[in-house]
């Protein structure tokens, strides 16, 4: 339970509105969104719904309200991929903090915090996750209005999403009566962690209950007292990280050895639950967060059975379904109510009701030790991207696309040699001593323990077709004398 007297949420007049700043945390690997989403390369940069990335879409939410660039906590793996979607949507001067281990919501908004704070205490954060859906944008920004309003008094602000539905996997939050002087914001009664179907269709019934967003308003400051309040070891592990960032490139790396000894909480469990400041603003603006296959489909544009598709797609039959296809034909035939995706290396199909389970199956591969629980046939690099094609006894080919002004790191390997054929573009080859421009139709041999590196000099994307050949080729044995993306593995 949350109370407190009215106005005991901070020390600016209710009419004074802070700088609003958003915070995108970008972590985890959207499991139940398998086998699209997968640790190497997550839901949230996918075009799933629009032409933009679940993460663009985020980040164009604050640029069409007129706000700031915004803040990213993200997994140092993904650093280049989230700063390079930035920038295809116009967003260059992000802030990108890197997370050396992850340590749950509670300690990446903390951080977030902390570095906005430096400048400003008293601005707003506006924390959202980067793998949610809302459809009517000008109505959140509405009710974005009001929570900072709230914010700005001091509160911390929720935002609770009208219920359609006896959901049992969002959590809830009890509404509770108006804060004075603050149109639209009202006190949150409790929390309700995620129910079953029983007691989410008795929550819908009482008709006072909403879906918890997981979407944060809150001053800068008032998050940190609060943190330091409730969780004193969370505050000097991540203040100390903070305080102990370094700069790597355009990055800010927070310091491993005291950020991984704050405790690993939730920002609900942390603070939001035990907090006397909780206020909620009630909405209804399609907001979803895009948790699982089901989800998708009730996002989704259906035909005249209530199919959604996605990609080369043959129905004959077929109602109530979602079929999505990254590349081979997906025929379906005489079945209803079905999630069907295909992507280059593997095949889901489950009941949709079932949809929500799909994480236990990769648990299962994980527990195998099958890397198709995380990783993608395609691979994303700062430097671009490549592709396993084939892989047999002691060979591997791959398909590598250097993007223009960019360069792999200068390598050697101990147990295989490579061979380069350049099908598109003109690359730029260090064989030891020697430099090589390598054009369209050319090869190079670079042999067993020889230093190399792969440049593109030109204007056009670099395409060729590696051949590796060894006793062994995984992706660790690479030695790194120099890299421009400050990679150490």
């Amino acid at each position: 339970m949350v109370g407190g007297e009215e106005g005991s949420g901070g020390t600016l007049e209710h009419g004074t509105v802070s700088p609003v700043v958003p915070v995108i945390l970008s972590g985890g690997a959207g499991s139940r969104l398998w086998p699209v989403s997968r640790g190497s390369f997550p839901k949230q940069f996918w075009s799933l719904l629009t032409n933009f990335t679940l993460l663009q879409d985020t980040a164009l939410r604050g640029q069409s309200k007129g706000l700031a660039d915004p803040v990213v906590v993200c997994n140092g793996e993904h650093r280049f991929v989230i700063a390079e979607q930035l920038r295809d949507v116009g967003i260059g001067d992000a802030r990108i903090i890197l997370e050396p281990v992850g340590r749950n919501s509670a300690p990446a908004i903390a951080a977030a915090a902390f570095v906005v704070a430096e400048h400003n205490p008293d601005a707003v954060l506006w924390v959202m996750a980067a793998d949610a859906a809302i459809e009517d944008v000008p109505k959140l920004h509405v009710a974005l209005d009001q929570a900072v309003m709230a914010a700005s008094a001091g509160y911390l602000v929720t935002f609770g999403m009208t219920p359609t539905r006896p959901e049992t996997g969002y959590g809830y939050i009890e509404q509770g009566a108006a804060i004075q002087d603050i149109p639209g914001v009202y006190r949150v009664s409790h929390f309700v962690e995620k129910p079953d179907k029983n007691k989410a269709a008795a929550l819908l019934a009482q008709g006072r209950y909403l879906w918890n967003s997981g979407m944060f308003v809150v001053r800068a400051a008032t998050f940190l007292s609060e943190i330091e309040a409730y969780e004193p070891e969370l505050y000097a592990c991540v203040k100390e990280s903070v305080k102990n960032r370094k700069t790597d490139m355009d990055f800010e790396r927070l310091d491993p050895d005291t950020f991984s000894k704050s405790p690993d909480i939730s920002v609900d469990y942390a603070v939001a639950e035990r907090t006397e400041k909780a206020a909620v603003v009630p909405g209804c603006f399609g907001w979803s967060d895009v948790g699982s296959w089901d989800a998708l489909w009730e996002l989704g544009q259906k035909d005249a059975q209530g199919n959604v598709t996605h990609g080369n797609v043959l129905l004959e039959d077929v109602s109530q379904s979602y079929v999505r296809t990254d590349g081979l034909l997906a025929a379906v035939m005489g079945v209803d109510n079905l999630v069907v995706v295909a992507t280059q290396d593997a095949v889901l199909v489950a009941s949709k009701d079932r949809a929500q389970d799909v994480k236990t199956l990769v648990q299962r591969m994980k527990n195998n030790n099958m890397p198709e629980a995380d990783t993608h046939r395609l691979t994303y690099r700062p430097w671009g991207y490549y592709e396993a094609l084939t892989a047999g006894h002691r060979f591997q080919v791959k398909k590598i696309v250097v993007r223009p002004g960019q360069k792999l790191s200068l390598q050697k390997h101990y147990h295989r040699a490579e061979h380069w054929v350049v099908v598109e573009g003109t690359a730029l080859v260090t064989r030891g001593d020697e430099q090589v421009i390598v054009r369209e139709n050319e090869s190079i041999y670079l042999p067993l323990g020889s230093l190399h590196r792969l440049e593109n000099p030109g204007r056009m994307p670099v395409t060729l077709i590696e051949v590796q050949s060894g006793s062994y080729l995984g992706e660790d044995d690479i030695v790194r004398f120099d890299d421009i993306y400050s990679r150490t593995v």
